[in-house]
C-alpha cells in the first residue's frame, strides 16, 4: 500500500492540526468548567468552535463519497489520518461534526434512509444542530450477539409498537439528542436469526420514552453525552419511521458498524500519540533521585515499547482503510476485526504507562490521561467486546488455512 498521504490529504491534515491548536487544546479546560456548569447541554465554547470549523469547510469529513454526497467525499484511507488528529482530544471530533454516535447515524440514514427520514433527521445532523443515539445493548441479554436482543417492534395498522429496555445508549442523555435509530425484533419467530431484527426511528419526546438514569463508566457520567438506561413502554411511531425494511436491521447494524470502528481506532491512536508525547514531556522534565526520569532505563522502554505499539497499530489501521476503500467492508473484515483487537489495547497500555510517568498527577484532570484511559477501555467493549472479534476472526483464520 501507498504509506504517503496525497497532498489533499496532506492539506487536510495540516489544516485540522492547525484548528485544533488554536481552537480545541485551549478550550479544553474552558469545555470541563461550562459542563460543570451545566451537566447535558452543549458547551457555549462547542458551540462556537462547530461554527467555526464549519465556516472552514472542517466539517462531516468523516462521510465518503457513496453515501450521498453528504460529506467531504473522502475515503476511508484519506479520513483516518484526520480522525487521529481530531481524536488527540477527547473533545475534538465534535467541533467538526464528526462524533460518534451521530457518524455512524448520519451513515445509516445517508446509506439506508428514505428521502422523508433523510430530511427529517439526517439534514439537521448535518448540520449540526441536534445530536443523536443508537439504541442497541440491553442489559438483561448479552447484547454483543446481536441475536439475542429482545425489544420488540410490533406492527399494529398503520405503527410500530415498541417496547423494551436498553442501557449504555451514548448521547442521549444530551439535551439536543432528537432522536434514537432503536434494534428490536419485528419477527422474532423467523429461523433465520439474522432476519429478526429491524431498526427504527424514534424521536425522543415520543410518549413511553423514559429515560431512566445515567449511567456511568468508571465512574463518569461522560457529560454533556452521557449514556442513558431507557425504557420503551408502548412506545407508538407511525410505520414510516422504519429503515429499509423489516427483518433488516441485522444488515442495517453490521453496514454502519465496519467505518465507526475504523474511526474508533484512529481517534484512540490520537490518543495515545498524545500520552507519548505527555510521557517524554515529563521524563525529560521530571527530576527523581537526582536525574530526570529519562535516564531511567525503565522510563526510556516505557517510550520505546509505546511509540512502536503506536505505530503497529495505525499502520494496521490505515492497511483496513485501505481495504475497505478497494473491497467493501466484508472484504476487509478480518483486518477491521484485527484492528478493534489491536488498538484500544494498545491505547489502554501507553495512556497507562503515561498514567504511570506522571505519578499521581496521571490520575488527576490536568493532564485528561484517566479520561483517556476510561475511553480506551470503553472501547473494548463498545462496537463488539474483544472476545466476540476474536472469536470471528479465529474462526476465518481456521477455515482459511485449516480448510
Amino acid at each position: 500500500m501507498q504509506f504517503e498521504y496525497s497532498p489533499k490529504v496532506r492539506d487536510l491534515m495540516a489544516r485540522v492540526g492547525a484548528f485544533m491548536d488554536q481552537n480545541v487544546f485551549p478550550a479544553e479546560a474552558t469545555y470541563r468548567e461550562e459542563v460543570e456548569k451545566d451537566r447535558w447541554t452543549t458547551p457555549p465554547v462547542m458551540q462556537e468552535m462547530k461554527k467555526k470549523a464549519r465556516a472552514q469547510g472542517l466539517w462531516n469529513l468523516f462521510l465518503p463519497k457513496e453515501y450521498g454526497g453528504y460529506g467531504a467525499g473522502l475515503t476511508n484511507l484519506e479520513y483516518a489520518p484526520l480522525a487521529e488528529v481530531m481524536g488527540r482530544s477527547l473533545i475534538g471530533a465534535e467541533a467538526f461534526n464528526c462524533s460518534a454516535p451521530d457518524t455512524g447515524n448520519m451513515e445509516v440514514l445517508a446509506k439506508y434512509g428514505s428521502e422523508a427520514q433523510k430530511k427529517q433527521w439526517l439534514a439537521p445532523l448535518l448540520a449540526g444542530e441536534i445530536r443523536s443515539g443508537f439504541a442497541m445493548t440491553e442489559p438483561d441479554v448479552a447484547s454483543s450477539d446481536a441475536t439475542n436482543i429482545e425489544t420488540s417492534i410490533v406492527r399494529d395498522g398503520d405503527d410500530y409498537v415498541i417496547n423494551g429496555r436498553k442501557f449504555f445508549i451514548s448521547g442521549a442523555m444530551n439535551r439536543r439528542c432528537r432522536i434514537l435509530i432503536v434494534m428490536g425484533k419485528t419477527d422474532p419467530d423467523n429461523p433465520n436469526r439474522h432476519l429478526q431484527q429491524s431498526q427504527i426511528l424514534v424521536p425522543m419526546d415520543t410518549p413511553g420514552v423514559r429515560v431512566v438514569r445515567a449511567m456511568q463508566v468508571f465512574g463518569y457520567e461522560d457529560a454533556p453525552e452521557g449514556h442513558a438506561e431507557i425504557t420503551f413502554d408502548d412506545v407508538r411511531v407511525p410505520q414510516a419511521k422504519l429503515i429499509l425494511g423489516e427483518g433488516r436491521g441485522f444488515e442495517i447494524a453490521q453496514g454502519r458498524l465496519g467505518p465507526g470502528r475504523i474511526h474508533h481506532c484512529m481517534r484512540l491512536i490520537g490518543q495515545a500519540q498524545r500520552a507519548l508525547e505527555l510521557m517524554a514531556r515529563r521524563a525529560e522534565t521530571r527530576v527523581a533521585f537526582g536525574r530526570p526520569l529519562s535516564k531511567q532505563q525503565s522510563v526510556r522502554e516505557d517510550i520505546a515499547k509505546s511509540a512502536c505499539e503506536i505505530e503497529q497499530a495505525r499502520l494496521l489501521t490505515l492497511k483496513a482503510a485501505a481495504k475497505m476503500d478497494a473491497g467493501g467492508n466484508k472484504a476487509a473484515m478480518d483486518l477491521i476485526a484485527m484492528i478493534k483487537i489491536v488498538a484500544p489495547t494498545m491505547a489502554c497500555r501507553v495512556i497507562d504507562r503515561a498514567i504511570q510517568i506522571h505519578g499521581a498527577a496521571g490520575l488527576a484532570q490536568d493532564f485528561d490521561l484517566a479520561r483517556g484511559y476510561q475511553y480506551a477501555r470503553y472501547i473494548r467493549l463498545a462496537d463488539g467486546p474483544d472476545q466476540v472479534h476474536m472469536m470471528q476472526l479465529g474462526r476465518n483464520l481456521a477455515r482459511a488455512y485449516g480448510g
